[in-house]
């Protein structure tokens, strides 16, 4: 498949141009023209960079990319990125925000509903705008039993502050970096927040306000979006895809 025909097709399923993001969303390094094998990944990083290039992917598509709205002196670490991405001919796609909030494939959908969520709804981010989502269960259920099912779906035991009560009903989802929502979780009415990493600035918010919060980390958190993209990407082309994981244990 030809790359520029690719990058236009995911540009438009992404809606990348409608988000205020500080990543650089969209083609961050040009490649070969010709894409046979996709290759996805949380971050852009050395390492991930030396995977995709010992899985022979010709395109990248990372959450977190390499630009995030400042120029920087291409020299030392930043040099050698740039360096192997060429000499493997590796296109580098990114998708921030755009992959968070995507209704099919974004990172709070997937994991909304794997979590068995109903009547999703926006959760309005009062800066970047709906990002997540906000859904319920059908019934109450107990909190200890959706701490199991993020485990299983994660790998990963995720960190629980229970300033609330014992069974959850209605939920908010916004991954990765979303500690500073506790609050506006509380005003959509949530007895439950599923974010990515903690905060300590955030830590007291939770208990104060009688609301649980999950942290399900951020890396672990945001693995579902490029995963679902991926398979989406496979459905519509046939273009053979693999994860390239790096979990960063935050």
């Amino acid at each position: 498949m030809q790359r520029d025909v690719l990058v236009r097709w995911l540009d438009d399923y992404l809606k990348i141009r409608e988000f205020k993001d500080p990543s650089l969303n969209g083609l961050q390094v040009e490649g070969k023209t010709e894409v046979r094998k996709i290759g996805v990944s949380v971050d852009a990083a050395q390492v991930i960079f030396d995977q995709a290039a010992e899985a022979q992917v010709d395109f990248l598509i990372t959450h977190h990319g390499l630009f995030w709205g400042q120029p920087f002196a291409i020299v030392g670490y930043q040099k050698r990125r740039l360096e192997r991405l060429f000499s493997a001919g590796i296109s580098l796609y990114t998708a921030h925000l755009p992959l968070d909030a995507h209704p099919e494939v974004g990172n709070n959908a997937v994991l909304a509903r794997e979590l068995g969520l109903q009547g999703l709804e926006p959760f309005p981010h009062p800066r970047y705008g709906p990002i997540g989502f906000v859904g319920h269960f059908a019934t109450a259920k107990p909190l200890a039993e959706v701490i199991d099912r993020i485990g299983e779906l994660t790998g990963m035991q995720p960190l629980l502050h229970q300033g609330g009560p014992d069974e959850v009903r209605r939920v908010g989802v916004v991954s990765g970096g979303g500690a500073g929502d506790v609050g506006l979780a509380n005003a959509l009415g949530c007895d439950l927040y599923i974010t990515g990493e903690p905060s300590h600035a955030h830590y007291h918010e939770p208990f104060e306000l009688g609301l649980n919060v999950i942290f399900a980390g951020h890396y672990d958190s945001e693995t579902f979006g490029v995963k679902a993209l991926a398979a989406r990407l496979e459905e519509e082309f046939g273009l053979p895809w693999v994860f390239l994981a790096h979990p960063t244990g935050l």
